[in-house]
């Protein structure tokens, strides 16, 4: 298991020295790389992760995918190298990114509905959004069909489910109840 305080910790450590250092744009995008890579390709995550690896190798691989990285960049993976900790690089650069986006006083809504948005659409979710958050607000589109309709809104930690989905549900307890 992965161990989000640990990453947490570091994606802290990284954005301070970030921010000292003056790169901390130059780092958010590096992580939004990191990031999307790990994601696309789950072995990279997998050989990161294996305690059979020896660590020299897995600093390389680090190198490797992630050759144009800056200075402070590769100083966190000779730090993770250091501390065996090369398999929480993901969850170090997602943590980043949020940490980069509060920093910046904007925080990413994720809105969940059955079919695209539409522009007037994108207009009530980010009004109802503005109520859950005072930062400013991104939005992005999951389409997810098996909700059927409505939407469901998280903002940070915060969940505003409007879908039909869970009006159905909320129903059904309703009748079995009653």
């Amino acid at each position: 298991m992965k161990s989000e305080r640990a990453a947490l910790r570091y994606a802290k450590a990284l954005l301070d020295f970030s921010i000292e250092s003056q790169k901390e744009e130059k780092v958010y995008f590096e992580m939004q790389n990191i990031f999307s890579v790990m994601q696309s390709f789950p072995d990279l995550d997998n050989a990161l992760n294996n305690p059979v690896l020896p660590t020299k190798t897995k600093r390389q691989i680090m190198n490797e995918v992630f050759n144009k990285s800056n200075k402070i960049t590769k100083r966190l993976f000779e730090l993770l190298s250091q501390n065996n900790r090369e398999g929480i690089l993901d969850i170090i650069a997602k943590k980043y990114i949020t940490l980069f986006d509060q920093h910046m006083g904007k925080v990413t809504a994720m809105v969940t509905t059955a079919v695209p948005l539409t522009n007037s659409l994108k207009k009530k979710v980010l009004n109802k959004a503005a109520e859950l958050s005072r930062l400013k607000i991104e939005l992005k589109n999951i389409i997810d069909p098996s909700i059927k309709g409505g939407f469901i809104l998280r903002v940070g930690d915060l969940q505003y489910n409007a879908s039909v989905s869970e009006r159905m549900q909320i129903l059904n307890r309703e009748l079995i109840k009653n």
